[in-house]
């Protein structure tokens, strides 16, 4: 009797402090994937992370459910992305009743102004990994300011990661300059590039703006019609929160090749080729890379566009045959 109350006295202790280890943890709420990513990789198993985006969606077009708010009135820390990327997210925070802290992870960020809107800037920052590395930082200092009790940890987490995003960058610029110069041009749904481009030397054209929330317009697809024309790239490239029927009608339009599926709005799926922030880059660069930089995409669209010389000579051919013998007929 006594050992069983014992075990038992030992197993309610053990229960109780779960419990308690769980309630300690941070309740961190990512409106979006790659933020998320970002305070896992520094906050591990410290914080419980949940996002409000669900992989694959669209932050700029997405509309929040009453799970959201829910998710949102119970965290601690909400990891928010600003620039006008979630133009729902102050009313979602405002409704919800939450006491969370908001934290702006761009906040050392230094945004490109939007072509398109005046006072507004480009929110897609993270597209550069040195604009990760200074994600990262506005996530850790959130995290020690939070959790201070924990800062040891988060600081050794936080400069593995800061380390992990130097090599990226570094990955990255060597990469892309394996394109030949004049093949430095990518073509894509939206807009989401320009500080990709900006920092690893490439020059975007998008059928959409910053935002997928604006209609693509004809002078839109004429514009990127002139610049595949004019550059003869071999390549362009569709979105995974994207549609890409318009994309492939340019393509087959001009006879030009898809190059890949690129993310920039979602991470893709756990374990897949863009499954976390670091993973995405390297695949968009990847991607990128292996198309624009190799003659197999052009050499493909030359040989379609030699097989459709042939199949018109041939029936031109046979067209002359045909009216031959019929005036042949004719004369007889």
């Amino acid at each position: 009797m006594k050992l069983y109350i014992t075990s038992f006295s030992i197993t309610l202790l053990t229960l109780l402090n779960y419990f308690a280890q769980a309630q300690e943890k941070i309740n961190i709420v990512a409106s979006a994937s790659m933020w998320a990513d970002m305070v896992e990789n520094i906050a591990e198993d410290k914080a419980t992370i949940d996002r409000i985006v669900p992989i694959g969606g669209d932050p700029h077009t997405y509309e929040p459910t009453p799970s959201d708010a829910i998710k949102v009135s119970n965290a601690d820390l909400i990891l928010v992305n600003g620039l006008t990327f979630e133009g729902w997210i102050n009313d979602l925070i405002q409704n919800s009743g939450t006491s969370a802290e908001t934290i702006l992870v761009t906040k050392y960020v230094t945004p490109i102004s939007s072509d398109d809107y005046e006072n507004a800037a480009d929110p897609h920052a993270w597209m550069d990994a040195n604009n990760g590395r200074l994600y990262a930082k506005a996530i850790y200092e959130a995290l020690v300011k939070f959790d201070p009790e924990n800062g040891v940890f988060y600081t050794k987490n936080y400069e593995a990661y800061d380390k992990d995003l130097v090599d990226l960058d570094k990955y990255i610029k060597e990469e892309v300059a394996k394109i030949p110069s004049d093949k430095r041009i990518l073509v894509t749904s939206h807009d989401a590039f320009k500080y990709y481009g900006k920092a690893y030397g490439i020059r975007l054209e998008a059928i959409q703006g910053i935002s997928t929330e604006a209609e693509a317009q004809l002078s839109d697809m004429t514009r990127v019609t002139e610049v595949i024309k004019q550059t003869n790239i071999p390549a362009i490239f569709v979105e995974s929160t994207i549609n890409p029927k318009m994309l492939q009608q340019i393509a087959k339009d001009n006879n030009i090749a898809i190059g890949g599926e690129l993310f920039a709005d979602s991470l893709g799926k756990k374990n897949s080729e863009g499954g976390t922030y670091i993973s995405m880059l390297r695949h968009n660069t990847d991607v990128i890379v292996k198309a624009l930089s190799t003659s197999q995409f052009t050499e493909t669209a030359e040989v379609k566009s030699t097989n459709n010389l042939y199949l018109y000579l041939v029936l031109g051919i046979g067209l002359l045959v045909i009216m031959a013998l019929a005036f042949t007929k004719l004369i007889k």
